[in-house]
């Protein structure tokens, strides 16, 4: 079937400029389709409404589709499923770099078949934000934001090129060079349109992206999330994403915060009571009288940490706040009246001088913002969050617990431990609770002015009273943005930050990412020879055990101030209140309260110290980049010159063989099973990630090419390089195969010879006999994180068809983006049921492509005589056109050869 006009023409309406003067283009009415349901319908899912009508075409997205999401109220419930087109997508460079690989393979596809290939370019805005993690190597140091820059390039320069050369090749992509800040407050601050206005034609800004916290986004009323990289490149190709209609939880803030109570301790509290309502999969979208009291970058930090509590978004429409920030960050007049005016004219602003329309939400949750009191979260989990006035019976409570999320069962005649050690030539201790790591880091809290300036502040006091901090701790300061520099300077206290050992280190994510870099070795000893559990305390948003560094046990998620006091303290073991943070030379006790600001104080420095032009110097300069990005060479050309010695950048082979006519999709016949799973397979445990074992085919592939060990990098730093990532499929150490009859491991057996192979040379032995080979599977198949070579990987390998109870959703669909057929067995069978080990021979018989309708039977049969039925898992048109053409890809470059003609 073929894409027709859109049937929603008739409601396509002029948008006047205030006062008269001429208009600012057209738009989509939804108040022109004279429906009273939409009214009653949350701000957030009237964008997919918009998105879902200025898309319709009775093909990628049909007019039911924009019935059954006016009807959310009834059809939600139902977990039916809608395409979605958002405005744009934003890519960071992990992620960055496979998408531009596949874009220059498709233009070497294309112009191979005689096709334009400069035609292969993103169809809708791509913002590529380089916002490498910094590696905190150096610290304390008014030389650390260079010298973590130039080891970055050292060890990147390869990967920088290539988007760097991307940056020219492709139009419709915006790069925003190493150094510039962390993607998510870019994106705030500058990438974010809240409205379009594309050739005439305006509508509400919507984003994925491939971070999981692209949804900081929702601060600034727009509606964005984060998905996986076949996603992401689909998206960017102008394909629809397949998602539920979500449920909305409304979440209703009351009053206004305390004073001396931070954006962060709101943050935790809102993300504890998320946690225990159950959000997943659902937007929240808030609202109420608290919201005019609510500043914007408090929304933002409120609507980042959207995974932490488990939410699609955590969404704030827009209003006279969101406007104000618009202009603070230099927004232009012009674009903020169109922003307003198209949003009040589409029924999606909010006006709280106005009596409010009652929405409907699937389930109600409510917080006075004056309850709100100081908190900091740990020592494991974002949601497990602790009143700062009951930290340290908290922390002697966990001292005492069994090994969990609250415990580390440290013995009671150990608690007192004293760990000595000499630093630099002079004595020193540590016990437990002890700090090591205090960080003011991620993007959750450093878009914050009123907390990085609240940090400053109590810097300032701290140092006035005579105050330091431990010269081992490792401070340090990551801004978002080159903004939060400005305006720090602009304040006249980065000198006191400076004082207490937070000087800037780089602006990206750091510790929050494990990025700490190096404790000092001899605190490294004293911590791992004494069993110490020492403690990081950090402004950021995930505090997994082990994710900020190997030797801090305990790590708490707090404010920006908090980190600051907490350094100054020295060890999470304190309580506030009654004890003192310091002790002058003279002797005298400081307490908290002594240096803790007033949310008075700060606004007034915030006032006179974030400025428009602030933002508009930085931004105007972003994309001119820095001499260590401007001094990389890179090819000239549209069409990437392939080094075949690289180990970061390869030339995939997706369209090897490729011709002008679609292969029509394929059936299976006598394939091997390759791995035989049982339930919940995760993309963990599918996808290459974390470091490169010394031992994997990897490894070897490394090696055998010069590598030294020491260069692998991780799966994460090569995803450029595809025979790195094959290698590295199924490659997880935890991964159980029943083909090895209870031996956990990267290996499977190759059935004809009987050889125990590791995974990847069992697939290559298959393929160079000549076999097809498909997977087993029980329940939940590909559930956790969307990740893009989860489904590339097996494709990789030779996989034809996965057979399992049930797939997620997401890795479903990126099965059948690679050309790879899902098969689910009947309800109530599995592998086990039917008799199957995993060493028969099976043979899927699917009709012709034309025939094939989404989610008919299709019947598997085995060469040991065994015959069943399984549900095939193409679930709408659009995806069987996918399968035709032997995948997204090259469905994508053969209707735009065809489009020509």
């Amino acid at each position: 079937m073929a894409a027709t006009a859109n049937p929603f023409q008739s409601i396509l309406k002029t948008l006047q400029k205030p006062g008269g003067a001429g208009d600012f283009g057209s738009y989509f009415s939804l108040p022109a389709l004279n429906d009273p349901r939409i009214d009653k319908l949350p701000y957030s899912i009237r964008i997919l409404l918009e998105s879902a009508i200025r898309n319709c075409d009775e093909f990628q997205v049909k007019k039911h589709d924009v019935e059954k999401i006016i009807d959310w109220e009834n059809s939600a419930p139902k977990q039916v499923e809608i395409p979605f087109k958002p405005a744009r997508v934003l890519l960071q460079d992990f992620t960055g770099v496979p998408a531009v690989v596949d874009l220059a393979c498709m233009r070497d596809a294309m112009n191979k078949l005689g096709g334009d290939s400069n035609r292969i370019n993103p169809l809708v805005p791509v913002d590529l934000v380089i916002d490498h993690s910094v590696q905190v190597d150096v610290a304390r140091s008014e030389n650390a934001v260079q010298a973590n820059m130039e080891l970055e390039f050292q060890r990147n320069k390869e990967r920088f090129g290539f988007l760097k050369w991307g940056s020219t090749a492709f139009n419709n992509m915006l790069v925003v060079p190493p150094g510039s800040g962390i993607v998510h407050q870019v994106n705030l601050e500058y990438l974010g349109r809240v409205v379009f206005n594309t050739n005439g034609v305006l509508y509400p800004d919507s984003v994925v992206g491939t971070d999981s916290h692209t949804t900081m986004i929702d601060g600034l009323g727009v509606a964005g999330w984060g998905v996986g990289g076949i996603e992401a490149e689909a998206a960017m190709l102008g394909q629809p994403m397949s998602m539920v209609l979500p449920g909305v939880v409304g979440f209703k803030l009351l009053g206004k915060l305390r004073s001396g109570v931070t954006a962060t301790d709101l943050v935790l509290t809102v993300t504890q009571m998320l946690r225990k309502h159950g959000v997943v999969g659902k937007f929240v979208e808030f609202y109420g009288e608290g919201m005019s009291e609510l500043p914007l970058a408090d929304r933002a930090t409120i609507a980042n940490m959207s995974p932490e509590y488990g939410a699609t978004m955590g969404f704030f429409p827009v209003d006279h706040v969101t406007l104000q920030y618009l202009k603070l960050t230099g927004r232009s007049d012009e674009t903020v009246s169109m922003i307003e005016s198209y949003l009040r004219a589409n029924k999606m602003f909010v006006d709280y001088n106005e009596p409010q329309v009652e929405r409907v939400y699937s389930s109600y949750l409510e917080l006075k913002l004056e309850d709100v009191e100081p908190c900091v979260s740990g020592p494991k989990r974002p949601h497990d969050r602790v009143p700062l006035k009951e930290m340290k019976v908290d922390w002697h409570a966990c001292l005492n617990n069994k090994v969990g999320f609250k415990g580390f069962a440290i013995p009671t005649e150990s608690q007192n431990k004293v760990a000595e050690f000499t630093f630099n030539g002079t004595k020193a201790h540590l016990r437990h609770g002890d700090v090591v790591i205090a960080a003011i880091t991620s993007c959750t809290n450093t878009s914050n002015p009123y907390v990085m300036l609240g940090a400053a502040l109590v810097a300032k006091k701290a140092c006035d009273l005579g105050l330091e901090v431990k010269p081992w701790i490792k401070t340090s300061l990551a801004p978002g943005s080159g903004v939060v520099t400005k305006y720090i300077e602009r304040s006249g206290l980065q000198k006191y930050l400076n004082q207490l050992g937070f000087h800037i280190v780089g602006y990206g994510c750091t510790t929050c990412i494990g990025n700490s870099g190096d404790i000092n070795e001899a605190v490294a000893s004293a911590i791992t020879e004494n069993d110490i559990v020492a403690a990081a305390v950090l402004s950021g948003n995930r505090n997994f055990e082990g994710r900020v560094h190997p030797l801090t046990r305990a790590n708490y998620l707090a404010s920006p101030p908090l980190v600051v006091a907490y350094a100054l303290a020295g060890t999470v073991d304190i309580d506030f209140e009654t004890e003192p943070i310091g002790i002058t030379k003279d002797g005298e006790r400081i307490f908290f309260k002594d240096i803790w600001p007033s949310s008075e104080e700060i606004a007034s420095v915030v006032q006179s110290s974030v400025l428009p032009d602030m933002f508009r110097e930085t931004y105007n300069a972003i994309t001119k980049g820095n001499p260590m990005w401007n001094n990389l060479s890179v090819p000239t050309g549209t069409l990437y010159s392939w080094d075949p010695s690289s180990t970061y950048i390869h030339e995939p082979p997706y369209f090897k063989n490729m011709t002008m006519s679609p292969p029509g999709g394929h059936g299976v016949k006598n394939a091997y099973c390759l791995l035989n799973f049982g339930d919940s397979i995760t993309t963990d445990h599918i996808s290459p990630a974390g470091s490169i074992h010394k031992d994997s085919p990897a490894a070897k592939y490394l090696m055998e090419r010069g590598v030294d060990r020491r260069d692998f990098n991780s799966y994460g730093s090569r995803r450029g390089n595809d025979e790195v990532m094959a290698r590295g499929t199924f490659a997880n150490i935890r991964i159980v195969n029943k083909l090895l009859n209870g031996e956990v491991g990267p290996k499977t057996i190759h059935i004809p010879s009987g050889e125990k192979l590791s995974v990847f040379d069992a697939a290559m032995k298959y393929k160079s006999e000549g076999h097809d080979m498909i997977i087993l599977a029980g329940a939940e198949y590909g559930s956790g994180s969307s990740r893009d070579w989860a489904a590339k990987g097996p494709m990789l390998l030779g996989v034809k068809a996965v057979i399992s109870k049930s797939f997620e959703r997401i890795h479903r669909s990126n099965l059948v983006g690679m050309g790879i057929i899902p098969l689910c067995f009947k309800s109530g069978e599995d592998a086990d049921s039917l008799g199957l080990t995993g060493r028969e021979r099976y043979t899927i018989d699917l009709p012709n492509i034309s025939e094939i309708r989404p989610g008919q039977d299709v019947t598997v049969v085995t060469d040991d005589g065994k015959k069943f039925a399984t549900t095939l898992r193409f679930d709408t048109e659009v995806e069987l056109a996918y399968f035709s053409h032997g995948g997204i890809l090259q469905y994508v470059i053969r209707n735009l050869i065809n489009a020509k003609h």
